[in-house]
């Protein structure tokens, strides 16, 4: 059962009724999920799906030309190959679709440009002379970000301006996820969604007949199931030097953002190189640089300012949890790992999670006008704050922390500020009264709105104060089940 997909399938479908050609670009990572959306959207249609290959230039043509001629074409009747590719792209126009488009799908692109670095250019000429004007759509599709971005779609190079339609497709959003479990209770939807994250490809490992626990020990921790070598394939897949990635990924997954952390733990001393190292894997979409909501360009500009973190839950889980306990694993100690490695920290693992949860719930509240004001920018701020001081009686003081969520409305006149607690006791008062002292010096220049959200209700005191002063509570299950 296909899951998921209406945004990604409706962009591809309007460009499908749209009058005149399309040349549409859809790219992402590994196991993202491409190549099955692709195909739900050709689910009845008449359309040609080739997948390239990692091979020669003339063994591609020859399997090109294989799929073209299986179709009802004027060049099936004299030949029995292509000889070059402006040959078999020009028969595109040929295929019998009658009124409908003749849809074309080209997965994996780049194995294809990769074996013959003109095939952008001839296709560029045949789209300028030919098949922009005729009733086509095509789309080529690829796993090799960096290729797309910078040697496909980046000005100068043949396809430069062409495309009519570029769709960078990202992990699953948690409401999508959490489908592949429907019976779930909600703690464990954001558990499961902790461990594995919005890949497609992971969340089919899953068996949502089993508890998480469970899942966990057969389908990850055991040798020989799928995702126990995923990491180590897809690294080796697309990248040199796999120690020392696997080092950079394990230093950043235990918790060390900042790029000096980085390098001492991963025992890379230049942090110019670890700069490299984790530019890499942003491109691969493992990792992401991150800053404070409210942080200027020149502070991005940086390369020492910001905070990395892994974007990828189930890397983020498994080098937590996994690979540090290799060995163990294995040699079959499956359930030791489990009940002494990670039933103990797993719930505090998903508590970050969680916040990211919170996000797109509040996303989805503002799709539907849910929220007191609109929001230019939403995240997590890191800085300087007035919290208030046990120590001091009550007092106040001066110190370094961060806010889960800050959404801030276009002038940076109004304020939503989020606090997240994914823990088994209830959102104490304290906590609840060093939420509303966060960002006090901007109170008097802007409205404030706060939200809290909790696994497990709120202080009495909390509900009391929110009743009056219009602070948000949010539970759980309200979060979990809102879409």
């Amino acid at each position: 059962m296909f899951i998921g997909r209406e945004t990604e399938l409706k962009f591809l479908n309007d460009k499908y009724e749209e009058d005149g050609g399309q040349l549409v670009v859809l790219y992402g990572r590994r196991r993202v999920g491409k190549t099955e959306t692709l195909r739900e959207f050709c689910k009845g249609k008449p359309h040609v799906f080739f997948s390239c290959t990692q091979t020669t230039d003339r063994v591609q043509l020859r399997n090109f030309s294989n799929r073209m001629l299986m179709e009802d074409i004027p060049a099936k009747n004299y030949i029995s190959e292509f000889t070059d590719w402006e040959k078999a792209f020009r028969a595109i126009p040929d295929l019998p679709c009658g009124d409908a488009k003749k849809l074309v799908v080209i997965d994996e692109f780049p194995y294809m440009c990769r074996c013959n670095k003109s095939i952008p250019s001839i296709l560029q000429n045949l789209w300028d002379a030919e098949l922009r004007d005729s009733n086509v759509m095509i789309i080529l599709c690829g796993s090799a970000m960096s290729f797309i971005e910078k040697e496909l779609l980046a000005e100068k190079n043949p396809l430069y301006g062409r495309a009519t339609g570029i769709y960078k497709m990202k992990e699953m959003g948690f409401y999508d996820a959490a489908k592949f479990f429907p019976d779930y209770s909600a703690r464990d939807k954001v558990l499961a969604y902790a461990v594995l994250g919005g890949i497609p490809h992971y969340l089919r490992q899953w068996n949502p007949r089993l508890p998480v626990s469970e899942n966990i020990k057969r389908n990850i921790l055991t040798k020989g199931c799928i995702l126990y070598s995923e990491v180590d394939f897809l690294l080796h897949q697309e990248l040199r030097e796999t120690p020392i990635y696997n080092s950079i990924i394990e230093a950043v997954a235990l918790g060390n953002t900042r790029l000096n952390d980085i390098s001492q733990k991963s025992l890379v001393e230049d942090t110019s190189k670890t700069s490299v190292y984790l530019k890499n894997l942003i491109e691969l979409g493992i990792v992401k640089r991150e800053f404070s909501v409210d942080s200027k360009t020149k502070e991005q500009a940086n390369s020492n300012r910001g905070t990395y973190r892994l974007t990828d839950n189930f890397f983020r889980f498994w080098y937590a949890f996994g690979f540090v306990n290799f060995s163990q694993l294995e040699d079959g100690d499956v359930d030791g790992v489990y009940e002494y490695v990670v039933r103990p920290a797993l719930h505090e693992f998903a508590s970050f999670t969680f916040e990211d949860v919170c996000r797109e719930f509040i996303r989805e509240k503002q799709k539907k006008n849910e929220l007191p004001f609109r929001y230019t920018r939403m995240g997590r701020w890191t800085g300087k704050t007035t919290v208030r001081d046990d120590k001091a009686s009550g007092g106040l003081r001066t110190a370094e922390t961060e806010i889960d969520l800050l959404c801030i409305s276009r002038e940076a006149k109004e304020y939503l500020v989020g606090e997240c607690k994914f823990k088994g006791s209830p959102f104490s008062y304290s906590e609840y009264l060093d939420t509303l002292a966060k960002l006090t010096p901007l109170k008097e220049k802007a409205k404030f709105y706060y939200a809290l959200f909790s696994e497990s209700g709120f202080d009495e005191k909390i509900v009391v104060d929110a009743e009056t002063n219009g602070t948000q509570l949010y539970s759980l299950e309200q979060i979990v089940n809102y879409r």
